[in-house]
Parts: structure tokens; C-alpha cells; sequence
């Protein structure tokens, strides 16, 4: 039992001990961190288990736990104390120690984000005090562009910029690139936008900043390791009181911040404040300069006043002095200003009386046309019917009594041509049609014409060429020609030994007259002769019309004086010139100058100037002084075929055959455009004859002269095909022809359609002339004087018993036609004027056609052929114009008035029955 105390005593005393060594622990643990502040404190009881022990490491792990808590969050306030806002607490806590950590790591984050929205204000602001800083001083906008896109791309961290500033343009306000970061040099686009156009010009006509963090794959920052896209675009316009100066484009690889955002926006508004100021001082600056450079001006003129003035205070003193002179003499000049109103006065009616002349003078010379040829008109008809001798009832002689009849009308014809050629002139109303013109065609056609004149006085005839002459000059054809054989018929008239020369080299610059044009080349065509020759002091006035060298009644030669002075008003038409040298007794070299090139020098002469052309207008009494203006006949025409048979291709004859297919070529703008003439051309029999196989042709024109019988030989072979026994054959009967072989080929002509015929002029005429008729066999044949045809009186079987009405107040004219139509089987009708012609149209329903002429007492040719249009019957009726008037206008007036043709007199029978058998055969 003692002993079992013993032990209980013992157990007992130790757990005092424990108990006490475990107070002592706690007690000192709770001291130091309750009373001291320590932490960090550990309660140590040596020799216990069980429950003290675990009371010990409870009150130990409470006091640990502390120790973390509380040095964790004084940690944290150490941190914040020095600035360090980073740190967070983080130790595991509850309750109330959870709380306070809640209520620090708040803290310490709100301390965070005021710090961190502080420190961007600081740098937003002293940036843009820096910016701002750096634009003040300048001038150039270029230098400010350039200066804020270095400082201002890496700062928001972007890697490209460019700056654009607004320019007033009259096309509208435009964005032009003044400045860039990181820009491509080789980059071509994007330097110039307009409002509203790209993002850039858009951002500036909204006023507002576009941002877009999806930049499309071509856009595109390179540097020297390569290039990528951007990850972020942001365009900021730069505007000052709501008015544009530029456009800012930045573009980043990352995002741009909202403080960037922010900086840029407000950056804006201090670079449009510096913009806007650098342009005020721009503009101060020049109007500073323009002030100063006008108040320099201002001095300089006021020292010139100064000047000025003290010249004047000594001028006044003469002024003074001539003062009374000159009110002495201004009632002279009075009186002279009154003289002088009144020459003017004078000078001015005058005018009026010269133009009203000039129009007395045109009208004039259409009237008197008229007069002459009226009663020519029948001369002419009269005497050719005559030297038809249709009944054969005349003698060989009397039959050359109208022949020359015939002959000097055409004769006084051509006077009158020339007259009204050079009131043409006079007028400005000669049409000019520019073509390109063969020198050598031309220089045969001359040889040709005037070889058998020199031939007939026994008269050398030579025609050279300059070796660097060209071999082309582009002018009108006709009028060429027309020069041409005025001044070699003036050399052929007034030479009566020696010879003429035709010499046709470049004229030399100093030789050209006066007044010429010198834009190009120039060609010298010189005629020479050893004629009589002209004294110098006439050798301008044989340039007048109506002059010449001997102007008195016993003169030897004859003439009307015409043909130079139409030469040289028709030369300057064409742009050059005719001078003349001569020595009395020894001969004349008349000298035509001419451009090689017109201005208006084309490929082709111009459409709306080319000559209307008809069949047989050009009569052989009209010579050969050039085409006349023929009415184009209305009918649709299909293509004429023309086959030339000549020695040389495309030679004289075929020249001549071109020429009248532009006589017949009809006005582009006339109605009823024909079909167009081809030329066919041949230089054998054999040829020829393959030519007439394969096409159809309206006529054959053929050189009698050629080698070895060709022209025999073709008429033999045209005689054994019937089918080409109708085919009209024109033979030129070229002077070189045998006799014999003349009267052969005439024996021939009574059997076949064969005309000889020995005029070149003639011979185009007779050509255009086939080439009007609609079939080869329409054309009467060629009558001449000493050969008329038996059956010349023979009733036509195409007009015979049609009804013609004849409208004229001439009776000489009735008369005549009455002849020709009454040849040919027609009934003619008669009626004296417009008026009584309707009334016989109205009074007879079998009128198949009208002859009207246009001049007429009452009602003239004019309205009555529109009166006669205005009836429903008679709106197809065919009526032929007959007029001696042959100024312009006139066939478009006849035409204008309803006219179906038109034809002028003197009228030429064959060409009068061609018209009216086309409209009467239609």
C-alpha cells in the first residue's frame, strides 16, 4: 500500500511539476506576444507527453500562427511605406485577421491604381508640354511634320506614321503627305487624298478619329529584317475650330493603351493650335512682305511724284506760255475736225455706193448671163440642127455656114464664161478643190493639146522638167490646167517663129513674189516664147481684165484681154502667184508659181468641196476653160464600167478618162448618190478582149495611133461577137494617123458606133456623156458637119409620141428646142410663162415632162415649179430647169424649188436629149 502511494505521490508531484513547468511556458509565450510584441515565441516543456504535450504544441502552433499573420501584413505595410505597391498579403487568415487582410490588399490597391493613373497623367501632360515645346519656333510645316512624327510614333510605341496636311486646291480641299515614320521608300500610293476618299480623307470630312484593331493583310510595316501587318490603325484629323488642317495615320503591332488613345486626342488639338499658328505667321510674314514690298513702292513713287511734280511746276510755265498759242489754233483745228467729219461722212457713202454696186454688178452679170444667153441658146441649137442637116436638104456648103455659126456662138459662149469666171473670182465664190496632180499625166496632157497648134504655125514645142522637180503637187487639177493653157495659148497666139517652152523647175526663195506664202516648197511652171513681146511699162497692166498689150482698133491679134487676169486671180486662189519678164521683139516668159503642198494638203480633196457632176454639162462649146458645175440627176445609178485601149498604161487617154469620170462623179452630199466609175485599162487587143469577157462595159475609149494595127485589130474582133455590136467605141483620131487609115476607120463608123473624134476636151465630154446614159446605147452619135448620119431624122423609138410641155417667154428659145424634141417623135407643148404652164399641164394629162426655164414675167421658173409640187398629181412628174443664169446658187435653188434636173443654156441638144430620155426611160 505504501508503496502504491509512493508511486501516486510521485505520479501526483510530477504532474504538478508538468503542470506548473507548462504554465510557466504559456505564460511567458502570451507575455512576449500580448505584453512585449514579440513574436515568434515557442513554449518548451521538457518530459511531458500525452495531453501536455499537445497542449504544448497547440499553444505553440497558435502562437506561430500569429507570428506569420501579423509579420506577413506588417511585411506588406513595410513595402507600401517605401512605395512599393506591387505587394499583396497573401498568408491564409480568418476572421477578423481576414478581414484586416482584406482591408490592406484593398488599400493597397486602390493606393496602386491612383499611383498608376497619376503617373500616366504625368506623362501624358509633360509629353505634350514636350511635343508642344518642340513645334514652337518653327516655320515650316514640312519641319514640324517631320519633327512630330519622330517624336511622336515610338512614343505611343507604334512603328509607322504620316502626317498630311489640307490644301485648298479649285478642285476641292486635298490631303497631301508632308511627313512619315517608317514609311516604304519605293511606296507610290497614299501621298494625296481628297475628302471623304480612303479612311484618311473620311476621318477629315467627319471630324472624327477612326481606330480599328483588324488591319487588313496588305497593309503593311517593313524594316530590315522584312515586313509584317500591323496589329493596330488609329487616323486622328487635326481640326481648329471646325475647320480641317491635316491628318494624322499611326499604326502599331500591338494594341494602341486608352492612355495612348487619350494622348493622341488631345495631342491633336495642340498640333492644330501650332498648324494653325505657323500658317497665321505664314501668312503675317507675307503680308508683312507684300506691305513692306508695297510701302517700298509707295516711296519710289512718291520720290517719282516728287520728281514728277517739280517737272510739271516747270511745265506750267510753258504750258502757260503755249496756252495762248493754242486756243489761236484750236479754232483751226475746229474747223479741220469739221472737214475731216465731213470727208469721213463722204468716205462712208461711198462705201455704201461700192457695195451697193458690187451687188448691182453681181446681179448684173446674172442678168445680162441671161440676155446673152438666151438668144445664144438658140444660135446654138439652131446651128447645130442646121449642121446636122437631118433632111439632107442642105448643101456642103450651106452645112459649113452653120457649122461656123456654131462656131462663134461657142466662141461668144466662152467670152461670157470668162466673164462670169472672173466675177467668180471677184465674188470669193470660185470653188477650189485641192487633188493630188501627176506631173507627167499633166505635162502629156499639155503636149498633147498644144503640140498640134505649135505643129500648125511650124513652132518648136518643148516640155522639160527639172530633174528635182517632184514628181506630184497637191492643188486643184482644173484650175491648173486652165492657167496652163491661157498663158501657152497667149505664147502659141502672139509667136509667129521660134518656138514655146514649158519649164517647170523649183522656184528659188528670193524669186518668189511678195505676199506668197513661203510655208513649204514652191514649183516654178515658166512659159516661154520668142514672140512679139510687151513693152515693161504694160507688162502689169496685160494683168487687167479687159487689157491688153495693144489695145488699139488696127491691133493684129485678137482677144478679149481675159485670160491673164483670170490666171493670176485663180493663181492666188491657189496660193501663188503668175509673174511675167519680157523683151519687146525678142518674146515673154510668164511664170506660174504654185505650193508644192497646201495647207489643207490631204490624201484626197475634201469631200464637201468636190463638184457635182452630170452627164455632157460640159458642152464642146465651152473649149476647154475648165469643168462646169453639172446637177447630179436623182436616179440610183449601179457601177459604170469604162475600158481604156492605149499604147502606154494608164496614159494621156486615161487621164482624160479619170478627168470626165470626175465631171460625172456626183456631189457626196446630192440626193441620189450614184454608183462609182472604175477605169479599166488596156494596152493590147488581146487584153482588151479579155477585159470584155469578163465584165460588162458602158464604153471603150481607144488611141487609134497604137503600134502595129492594135486598133484595127481590136475593132475587127469587137465586130465578130454580136453581143458587143451595140458597144460604143470613142477612137481618138490622133494627128499622127494615116489619111487611108482615117477613111478606114470612118467606113468602119457607118457600120458600128465608132466616133472619131480629135479633141481631147471633145473627147471627155463624149465620155462623160456615156457615162450618164443607163444603157451603152442611149447616147445619139457624134454628128459632124461633113458626115451626118441618114437616119439622123429617124423618130426615136424611146421618145417617139411622149408629150413634152415647154415653158419659156423667148420664142426664139420655143422654137429652138421645139426643133430638138420634134427630132427625136416628141409632141411639144408651148407656154409662154409660169402661169399659163400650169394651166396647160392642167389642160393636158398625156404631159410626160417639163422644160421650164427659170426667168419669166408673172410667175417664174421657180415658184411655178413649186406650185406645180404642191399637186398630189404631179408630184413624180419629171421637170428639167432650163436657165442662162450661171452664177452659184443657182442649181441649188432650181433643185430647192422641186426641180428634178437642171441644165443651162446655151443648151446642148445632146446633153438636153440624154436628160430626157433618162427621166422619160426610168
Amino acid at each position: 500500500l505504501n508503496t502504491m502511494v509512493d508511486q501516486l505521490s510521485d505520479t501526483i508531484n510530477t504532474m504538478v511539476d508538468q503542470l506548473s513547468s507548462f504554465a510557466a511556458e504559456v505564460t511567458r509565450v502570451a507575455r512576449e506576444v500580448g505584453s512585449e510584441g514579440r513574436l515568434g515565441g515557442q513554449a518548451e516543456v521538457e518530459g511531458v507527453s500525452g495531453t501536455w504535450k499537445r497542449l504544448t504544441e497547440n499553444v505553440n502552433e497558435l502562437a506561430g500562427n500569429l507570428t506569420r499573420q501579423v509579420r506577413a501584413i506588417a511585411e506588406v505595410a513595410s513595402a507600401v511605406a517605401e512605395g512599393d505597391l506591387t505587394r499583396s498579403i497573401t498568408v491564409d487568415a480568418s476572421g477578423e485577421v481576414a478581414e484586416l487582410k482584406d482591408n490592406i490588399n484593398s488599400m493597397v490597391g486602390s493606393l496602386r491604381e491612383s499611383t498608376r493613373a497619376n503617373q500616366e497623367q504625368d506623362w501624358l501632360k509633360s509629353n505634350l508640354a514636350r511635343i508642344s515645346g518642340l513645334m514652337q519656333g518653327h516655320r515650316d510645316l514640312a519641319v514640324v511634320a517631320e519633327l512630330v512624327m519622330d517624336e511622336l510614333t515610338p512614343l505611343v510605341a507604334a512603328q509607322y506614321g504620316a502626317f498630311y496636311l489640307a490644301e485648298d486646291t479649285p478642285g476641292g480641299t486635298v490631303l497631301t503627305l508632308v511627313g512619315s515614320y517608317g514609311r516604304p521608300a519605293d511606296a507610290r500610293e497614299g501621298t494625296r487624298f481628297a475628302l471623304g476618299e480612303s479612311l484618311v480623307g473620311q476621318a477629315a470630312r467627319s471630324h472624327r478619329i477612326i481606330a480599328t484593331d483588324r488591319v487588313p493583310g496588305d497593309y503593311i510595316i517593313s524594316s530590315g529584317l522584312g515586313h509584317t501587318t500591323p496589329g493596330s490603325l488609329i487616323i486622328l484629323p487635326i481640326v481648329v475650330d471646325d475647320q480641317v488642317l491635316g491628318v494624322i495615320e499611326i499604326a502599331s503591332f500591338s494594341a494602341f493603351t486608352p492612355v495612348h488613345r487619350d494622348f493622341l486626342a488631345q495631342l491633336m488639338e495642340t498640333i492644330g493650335t501650332n498648324v494653325n499658328t505657323i500658317v497665321a505667321n505664314a501668312r503675317t510674314d507675307e503680308l508683312l512682305g507684300e506691305s513692306q514690298r508695297l510701302t517700298g513702292e509707295l516711296q519710289a513713287r512718291s520720290e517719282e511724284l516728287q520728281v514728277q511734280q517739280e517737272e510739271l511746276q516747270r511745265s506750267n510755265a510753258e504750258l502757260e506760255e503755249k496756252a495762248a498759242l493754242l486756243a489761236s489754233q484750236n479754232s483751226d483745228i475746229e474747223a479741220k475736225n469739221l472737214e475731216i467729219e465731213q470727208a469721213r461722212q463722204e468716205l462712208e457713202a461711198r462705201a455704201q455706193q461700192l457695195s451697193l454696186a458690187s451687188t448691182y454688178k453681181s446681179e448684173f452679170l446674172a442678168n445680162m448671163s441671161h440676155e446673152l444667153r438666151t438668144p445664144l441658146n438658140s444660135l446654138l441649137i439652131l446651128a447645130q440642127l442646121l449642121a446636122q442637116n437631118p433632111t439632107r436638104n442642105l448643101t456642103p456648103k450651106q452645112v459649113e455656114y452653120a457649122g461656123i455659126i456654131h462656131s462663134a456662138g461657142s466662141d461668144l459662149l466662152q467670152l461670157i464664161n470668162d466673164i462670169l469666171d472672173l466675177s467668180k473670182v471677184e465674188a470669193g465664190k470660185m470653188d477650189i478643190n485641192p487633188e493630188r496632180v501627176h506631173l507627167p499625166q499633166l505635162l502629156e496632157y499639155v503636149d498633147a493639146t498644144f503640140r498640134p497648134m505649135t505643129t500648125q504655125k511650124s513652132l518648136d514645142f518643148t516640155v522639160t522638167t527639172a530633174p528635182d522637180a517632184p514628181d506630184d503637187l497637191f492643188t486643184d487639177d482644173s484650175r491648173l490646167r486652165q492657167i496652163l493653157r491661157n498663158l501657152l495659148s497667149n505664147a502659141v497666139k502672139f509667136t509667129e517663129r521660134g518656138g514655146v517652152e514649158l519649164r517647170i523647175e523649183p522656184a528659188t526663195a528670193p524669186e518668189v513674189p511678195a505676199g506668197v506664202s513661203r510655208r513649204g516648197p514652191m514649183l516654178a511652171f515658166r512659159v516661154r516664147d520668142t514672140g512679139i513681146g510687151i513693152p515693161e511699162q504694160q507688162l502689169e497692166s496685160v494683168f487687167g481684165a479687159f487689157q491688153q498689150a495693144d489695145g488699139t482698133t488696127s491691133r493684129k491679134y485678137g482677144g478679149t484681154g481675159l485670160g491673164l487676169s483670170i490666171s493670176r486671180e485663180i493663181a492666188q486662189l491657189l496660193g501663188g502667184a503668175v509673174t511675167a519678164e519680157s523683151t519687146p521683139g525678142h518674146g515673154s516668159t510668164f511664170t506660174l508659181y504654185l505650193p508644192v503642198s497646201r495647207a489643207d494638203d490631204e490624201d484626197a480633196p475634201p469631200a464637201d468641196e468636190a463638184p457635182a457632176g452630170s452627164p455632157g454639162t460640159e458642152t464642146a462649146a465651152t473649149g476647154a476653160e475648165g469643168r462646169r458645175d453639172t446637177p447630179a440627176l436623182p436616179a440610183q445609178r449601179r457601177a459604170r464600167r469604162l475600158l481604156v485601149i492605149e499604147e502606154r498604161p494608164n496614159g494621156l487617154l486615161s487621164l482624160v478618162a479619170e478627168s470626165a469620170d470626175r465631171d460625172f462623179a456626183p456631189h457626196p452630199h446630192a440626193p441620189g448618190e450614184r454608183g462609182g466609175i472604175q477605169v479599166v485599162g488596156a494596152t493590147s487587143s488581146r487584153e482588151a478582149a479579155a477585159a470584155l469577157a469578163s465584165d460588162a462595159f458602158h464604153c471603150v475609149v481607144l488611141e487609134l495611133d497604137m503600134p502595129d494595127g492594135e486598133a484595127l485589130r481590136f475593132l475587127d474582133a469587137l465586130d465578130g461577137d454580136p453581143a458587143l455590136s451595140s458597144l460604143p467605141v470613142l477612137a481618138h483620131n490622133n494627128p499622127r494617123v494615116r489619111t487611108g487609115q482615117e477613111e478606114a476607120l470612118r467606113e468602119r463608123a457607118a457600120s458600128r458606133r465608132v466616133e472619131l473624134l480629135s479633141s481631147l476636151d471633145e473627147l471627155r465630154e463624149r465620155i462623160a456623156l456615156h457615162l450618164s446614159a443607163e444603157q451603152p446605147g442611149d447616147v445619139l452619135p457624134l454628128v459632124h458637119p461633113d458626115a451626118c448620119r441618114q437616119d439622123a431624122h429617124l423618130p426615136d423609138g424611146d421618145l417617139a409620141g411622149r408629150t413634152v410641155l415647154v415653158v419659156d417667154d423667148d420664142a426664139r428659145n420655143l422654137f429652138a428646142l421645139s426643133g430638138v424634141l420634134e427630132l427625136h417623135g416628141m409632141r411639144v407643148l408651148h407656154a409662154e410663162d409660169g402661169r399659163k404652164g400650169i394651166e396647160a399641164l392642167t389642160g393636158n394629162a398625156d404631159v410626160d415632162l417639163i422644160l421650164m426655164d427659170v426667168m419669166m414675167p408673172e410667175l417664174d421658173g421657180y415658184a411655178a415649179t413649186a406650185e406645180i409640187r404642191r399637186m398630189p398629181a404631179y408630184e413624180a412628174l419629171p421637170i428639167i430647169a432650163v436657165t442662162a443664169k450661171a452664177m452659184p446658187g443657182d442649181r441649188e435653188k432650181s433643185l430647192a424649188a422641186g426641180a428634178s434636173d437642171y441644165v443651162t443654156k446655151p443648151v446642148d441638144a445632146d446633153d438636153l436629149i440624154a436628160r430626157v430620155r433618162h427621166w422619160l426611160t426610168r
